[in-house]
């Protein structure tokens, strides 16, 4: 495991408007005066989180996807963020790990955010991922799922990073601000959550919030309200200091992850 250097994109978003975004993107990105290992884009961050799948998914290996290994193989590192994916007819809220050879990995948010109905246009996702980069091991989940630590646990195979990107909205930032550190403190990891700034199409503010936490839950990065790209960078003997002091993960009670099951069913 070595130092990983990451860069955090809390970026303004253009409503539905891909080749805007991916134009603006690649500008600010051109900043970019020191080199990293990781860069890290909001939830849908060629369209806003929309549910106009008609206008705005992509398929497999669309202007999108070949953007991302544009900007990998620019900057020789991994790329990931989220995007409309349509597949064998349906829709996907996908996240892609984007490496510079053109190799990559994916992740379908799991839980969809029922108050905007994704769950009756999107298919969730059915498994967690979770990927290796100069030795760190990286679990990446999206917006919604960080309501819920079950599927966040750090239970085999484990974790070091918990990476977390969104929309999430003004309106909900004191959630945003107290579940983060729980994530972090909780499963003895590293957590990057990278925000969007800025009005969405449906005149929903975005306040930014992107933060990175240590294991420990001491902040290391966190920007509210403006637009920021931020490297930083994270450290081994960090993980492996704070696990040594604080053994609590071989005391966690295994579980299995089921179906789940509404409030509806539980009283039928």
């Amino acid at each position: 495991m070595e130092p990983l250097k990451i860069t955090t994109f809390q970026a303004y978003l253009f409503w539905e408007n891909t080749e805007k975004n991916l134009s603006n993107l690649a500008l600010r990105l051109s900043s970019l005066r020191t080199s990293t290992d990781l860069i890290i884009l909001p939830e849908m961050f060629n369209t806003g989180f929309t549910m106009n799948v008609e206008k705005c998914s992509e398929e497999v290996g669309g202007p999108t996807m070949r953007w991302m290994l544009e900007q990998a193989t620019k900057f020789n590192c991994v790329v990931t963020g989220s995007l409309i994916i349509q597949e064998d007819g349906l829709y996907y809220n996908r996240l892609i790990w984007m490496r510079p050879d053109g190799t990559y990995d994916q992740y379908d948010k799991h839980h969809l955010f029922s108050l905007a109905e994704e769950e009756k246009i999107f298919t969730a996702g059915d498994k967690n991922i979770t990927i290796e980069l100069k030795g760190w091991r990286i679990r990446p989940l999206i917006c919604y799922d960080l309501r819920f630590p079950a599927w966040s646990r750090n239970q085999e195979p484990y974790y070091d990073i918990l990476l977390y990107i969104a929309s999430w909205p003004d309106s909900r930032i004191e959630h945003w601000q107290k579940l983060i550190p729980a994530r972090a403190i909780e499963n003895l990891s590293f957590v990057i959550a990278v925000n969007r700034v800025g009005y969405d199409g449906n005149e929903i503010y975005h306040s930014g919030g992107s933060m990175c936490l240590s294991p420990t839950g001491e902040v290391i990065y966190y920007k509210p309200e403006s637009e920021d790209l931020y490297t930083f960078t994270i450290y081994p003997k960090d993980l492996i200091n704070a696990r040594e002091r604080y053994p609590f993960l071989e005391d966690a009670d295994p579980f299995t992850l089921g179906r789940r099951r509404s409030l509806l069913d539980k009283n039928r």
